[in-house]
């Protein structure tokens, strides 16, 4: 309760790391709250298979067909391209060759859960190196199916299994998969569907849990990883029409559970061994996100990402992952690798997991300044020979709206607007529009505000909308000035520089849903926009009175209450006389 939203709101670092830190705290190391780490890691592993499952309900089978290329490309180029040299890292440690493969397959696996809630936390799902993250994390987590599968094979010993058991095992994971398959294309929607006719909420979201759950445990019981079984019923269910309700169910388990298996990896970090070999174990994490960092960005750039794209993929994905954990414990109790190999590699992983977030601040904050020079600003339009009657500055949604009907009313106006972006995207469009700062007094004498009749302020952005406000009425006191405003104080700011008319942004389209309201409750017509009339007069009233009273806040605060009593009173007065209208129709009926 404290290091979680503490730790994102103090440093920046996310959500994540302070489940990590909390972990620690309470952990067998820390203050030993809890030390049942092993029975409350395993639990946690369900928040996983949510995640897990949420991801396949986001992939439709068409868009899985469409990234199949990053999945199967660019996933095989980075984990193969960790593997090998990480395995020879840990070769060149000491460790036999099929240890060192284990290792070097574990550590080149990422956090699904880790990165997946990073790029979320800080809307990057949708970028260049977020959608390229994601595409690795799904192969990583298909690929960790033969990885698992593959332990027996590498058992200590040589002590693997017989042609005949492994052909069987094989059997029974490929008919567990195709059951699920077969399942969810016939079953799973007409079971959704009749309890959806319940109409009982809480029975729709212990059937969801179900679907997940059970699709997990079926494939557990071949040895598969219960991740895959969820994600493989997700994306069954995600041409579904109850794909959202299925999400929106989900979500809240999904979020508790993985910050739970967070705060358990935080547990089982053994601070003991980390304090015993310290230079040992931080050596040994930094060096694994030197080698994934290097060999991500080198993979991204081959695959022809920019630059900024691969170094942002490279900051968020070098750390080792929950499947890690998973493949070493299975190697630990197969005698493939010792207890102290594992704990090692266990406290690694859970270091470089901490990291991750500072190496992300360090490639947002240090790096991409120095190595992304920033853009010159483009040059101002030259604007020659304005004489349309109208400027307008601002020609977003609502300028445009503006441009609009004038232009239907046939007069010719000057638009200004400060982002290029959003110039080129107008003119792609045919509408003529100039890049150009209204605020700045060659630019309005370009175009010609001295000769114009109006003024139209439609700038979003509050301050932005001021400073224009302020240089128009230094410049040209005499023009009027109808501005849009985004919120009742920022029609105040625009009443002291004289604008002869303000139109808060949301005031009139709300006006109008409220009178359609009225309406539909079963109000006459003529009655409701009466009162629509009437609550504009008393609002705009009221905006005028309190214009002298914002910046003193009791008067404001007992100004409003006195309005809201007021508007209570005269709707109450109208009502009563429209029952006495309505009583005396039906008498003289």
């Amino acid at each position: 309760m404290i290091a979680v939203p503490a730790v994102p709101r103090l440093l920046g670092f996310g959500s994540v790391l302070g489940y990590l830190v909390a972990g620690v705290a309470i952990g067998p190391d820390g203050l030993r709250l809890i030390t049942d780490v092993d029975n409350i890691l395993h639990f946690a592993e369900i928040g996983i298979v949510l995640l897990l499952f949420i991801i396949g309900l986001e992939l439709q089978p068409s868009r899985l067909w469409v990234l199949r290329h990053s999945v199967f490309g660019l996933g095989a180029l980075q984990v193969i391209g960790c593997a090998l040299p990480l395995a020879a890292a840990a070769w060149a440690f000491g460790l036999g060759v099929v240890p060192a493969a284990v290792v070097g397959a574990g550590l080149a696996l990422s956090s699904t859960a880790f990165v997946l809630q990073l790029l979320a936390e800080r809307a990057q799902l949708t970028t260049h190196h977020g959608r390229a993250g994601f595409s690795i994390l799904l192969f990583q987590d298909l690929a960790v199916l033969p990885l698992l599968a593959a332990m027996p094979l590498l058992q200590a010993g040589g002590a693997g299994l017989s042609a005949r058991e492994l052909a069987v095992d094989a059997v029974a994971v490929v008919a567990v998969l195709a059951a699920i398959v077969v399942g969810g294309h016939y079953l799973l929607r007409p079971v959704l569907r009749a309890v959806a006719l319940a109409r009982t909420h809480e029975i729709f979201t212990a059937t969801a849990l179900l679907v997940v759950i059970g699709s997990a445990l079926a494939v557990s019981t071949v040895g598969v990883s219960m991740g895959l079984g969820a994600f493989l019923a997700g994306v069954l269910l995600a041409d579904s029409e109850y794909r959202h309700e299925l999400d929106a169910d989900i979500q809240p388990f999904k979020g508790l559970l993985l910050g739970l298996f967070f705060i358990a990896v935080g547990m089982s970090a053994d601070l003991g061994l980390v304090a015993e070999r310290p230079d040992l174990v931080i050596g040994l994490a930094a060096g694994l996100l030197a080698i994934k960092a290097g060999v991500v960005y080198v993979v991204g750039r081959a695959w022809g990402m920019q630059p900024a794209a691969a170094r942002a993929l490279a900051a968020v994905l070098p750390q080792g992952g929950e499947f890690g954990f998973v493949l070493f414990s299975a190697a630990v109790a197969r005698g493939i690798l010792d207890d102290t190999t594992g704990s090692l590699l266990i406290a690694v992983v859970t270091l470089s997991m901490a990291a991750t977030p500072l190496l992300v601040l360090l490639n947002e904050r240090v790096l991409a300044p120095r190595l992304e020079p920033a853009r010159p600003a483009p040059d101002f339009d030259r604007i020659e020979g304005a004489k349309a009657p109208v400027i307008i500055a601002g020609f977003g949604r609502f300028g445009q709206i503006v441009g609009r009907l004038l232009r239907m009313a046939r007069i010719p106006f000057t638009a200004l607007e400060t982002n290029p972006m959003q110039v080129d995207f107008v003119r792609r469009y045919g509408s003529k529009v100039y890049y150009g700062d209204p605020s700045r007094l060659d630019v309005l004498r370009a175009a010609g505000a001295g000769r114009h009749g109006a003024f139209v302020l439609a700038i979003d952005d509050v301050e932005t909308s001021v400073r224009v406000a302020q240089a128009v009425r230094h410049a040209y006191p005499q023009l009027p000035v109808y501005a849009r405003a985004r919120n009742r104080q920022h029609a105040h700011r625009l009443m002291d520089l004289g604008a002869r008319v303000i139109v808060r942004e949301t005031f009139d389209s709300s006006l109008s849903l409220g009178r359609q309201l009225l309406e539909g409750l079963g109000w006459q017509a003529d009655e409701a926009e009466d009162a629509a009339r009437r609550f504009r007069e008393h609002d705009e009233r009221t905006l005028a009175q309190q214009r002298a009273l914002r910046h003193d806040e009791s008067a404001l605060i007992q100004s409003v209450q006195d309005a809201a009593t007021e508007l209570e009173e005269l709707f109450e007065y109208d009502g009563t006389r429209r029952r006495r209208h309505r009583r005396a129709d039906r008498s003289g009926d």
